[in-house]
């Protein structure tokens, strides 16, 4: 045996390789945990502040940086195996902190539920990396939920009001969808399919997101009327990220670098490609021009409705359900909307409900309908096949009906119960003073240090104009308006 032989015997056999961890799986499992990472911090940060009106930029970003932060706090303190953990009801497992060595380091499982991981020639109910591995996986999923979320309350929730929901909302509602449909909790064991999340997340975000912008409260009229992005270009760049993260959003789901996880990625590119184009083709057929915005939107629509079906549906289903999804939320968003005087009433500022609420629910029914029972057998724990390919399929799809019925009651009422508590002790909706100045108004800082929005250059605001330094109060800033910069004192 030669000296490399040796050091590659040695460190298989160390403790840090046990016999059960694959490598190959836990690698992937990590890198699909950074993707989905990625698609938050900074996609959607970026996303979110450049897709607003100039004076939202910073709290919008904000909003989201905040929650990615807080929501990892809880996550290992209590939620994660609150989703993931031991049974305390049918729909919500036992809360407990993911933060022992003892706990992360042992193979990862879900203890009420049954999933099937194949991989080389081992057949086991339990995926081979660590425990580490899944709670951080399933957090950045937890994230990008309460991250969407927002987006139908940028422009004018309480930043303080925010900050007490993130982690409410986190324990009280999508603890429930997790562990009801991914946990092992009773629509698991009922046999209701979401792969990767189409009800879990989008459903949820969507619908809580209307729920909350209800209560929060519309933006300013002029805000509402005219919301123009102030930077299209970023925002592009935002969604790009968002899109390339997706192959880890789907394809990280089976806990294994697999055949399943090979489908998921390429059924999620086709079906958010296809959908884009659709929504593209409508904006040039209807209002004569294609819209970046448009196509955004159209790009989203398709990553919602292939996630909760991507490993199960074969490439053609995908195309299917790509043609679906960049029209009906379109129909929903356009026509839809206006002949609707409650939607008009509730502003949902990034029109989540019609992005993710209706593409989630639009894509959990599909799956319903096209899963393979073939690509089903790679990932699911029982016999399962979509309504078209007969047999039991019908009864699939009255399940993925009931479960969307259960997402839904439980997000309305969840939602509002926690913004009403909320309420009590602080507005949920910011002062109209501050909503007509914006991010300077609400942080003392502001994304440019250009000026828009209408705002002409006044050299007495915004140039040099004290006569000496200690007119000035340090530590100040200021505008120096030749050159277009920020100057700290």
């Amino acid at each position: 045996m030669d000296i490399n032989q040796i050091a590659y015997t040695a460190n298989e056999r160390a403790p840090a390789v046990p016999q059960w961890l694959n490598k190959g799986d836990n690698a992937w499992q990590m890198t699909a945990s950074t993707l989905v990472g990625i698609q938050s911090m900074p996609g959607l940060v970026i996303l979110y502040a450049s897709i607003v009106k100039k004076k939202w930029a910073v709290n919008s970003a904000f909003m989201a940086l905040y929650a990615f932060a807080a929501v990892l706090i809880c996550w290992v303190l209590v939620c994660y195996r609150m989703a993931f953990g031991d049974e305390l009801l049918p729909f919500w497992g036992k809360g407990a902190p993911a933060l022992g060595q003892k706990y992360l380091v042992i193979r990862a499982r879900v203890p009420e539920s049954r999933h099937r991981v194949t991989t080389h020639r081992y057949e086991t109910t339990e995926p081979f990396f660590p425990m580490a591995s899944l709670v951080y996986f399933q957090f950045t999923f937890a994230a990008i939920t309460l991250i969407l979320l927002a987006g139908s309350v940028l422009g004018r929730m309480n930043i303080k009001a925010w900050m007490a929901f993130v982690p409410l909302w986190l324990i009280f509602s999508y603890t429930v969808g997790a562990f009801s449909l991914w946990g092992g909790g009773f629509l698991y064991h009922w046999g209701v399919i979401d792969y990767s999340g189409g009800y879990v997340i989008h459903l949820s975000s969507g619908i809580a997101g209307l729920t909350a912008a209800y209560w929060v409260g519309p933006r300013l009229k002029s805000d509402r009327e005219r919301f123009p992005p102030n930077n299209v270009l970023l925002m592009l760049a935002g969604a790009g990220l968002l899109w390339m993260g997706w192959s880890g959003f789907n394809g990280g789901a089976p806990y294994a670098a697999n055949i399943d996880s090979s489908i998921a990625v390429l059924n999620t590119n086709v079906c958010a490609a296809t959908s884009l184009l659709v929504w593209t083709s409508l904006d040039v057929v209807f209002f004569g021009k294609p819209s970046v915005i448009g196509a955004v939107q159209g790009m989203m629509t398709g990553l919602v409705c292939i996630t909760p079906g991507a490993g199960l549906v074969q490439p053609w289903a995908a195309i299917v359900m790509g043609m679906l999804s960049g029209s009906i939320p379109w129909v929903s968003m356009m026509i839809l909307h206006k002949k609707c005087s409650w939607l008009q009433q509730v502003d949902d500022t990034l029109g989540v409900f019609h992005t993710h609420a209706v593409a989630g629910l639009l894509g959990g029914l599909l799956t319903g309908l096209l899963a393979e029972p073939d690509l089903c057998r790679l990932i699911l724990p029982r016999e399962t096949r979509g309504a078209v390919y007969g047999g039991n399929g019908g009864v699939q799809f009255v399940k993925q009906i009931v479960a969307a019925l259960f997402v839904i009651a439980w997000n309305v009422a969840s939602t509002t119960i926690i913004l009403l508590v909320i309420r009590l002790f602080i507005p949920l909706r910011m002062p109209d003073n501050q909503l007509e100045i914006g991010d300077d108004a609400v942080h003392g800082e502001e994304a440019y240090a250009l000026w828009g929005d209408g705002e002409k250059y006044d050299p007495t605001k915004h140039g040099w104009h004290t006569s000496s330094y200690s007119e000035v109060t340090a530590p100040s800033r200021f505008v120096d308006g030749a050159r277009g910069v920020t100057i700290s004192l």
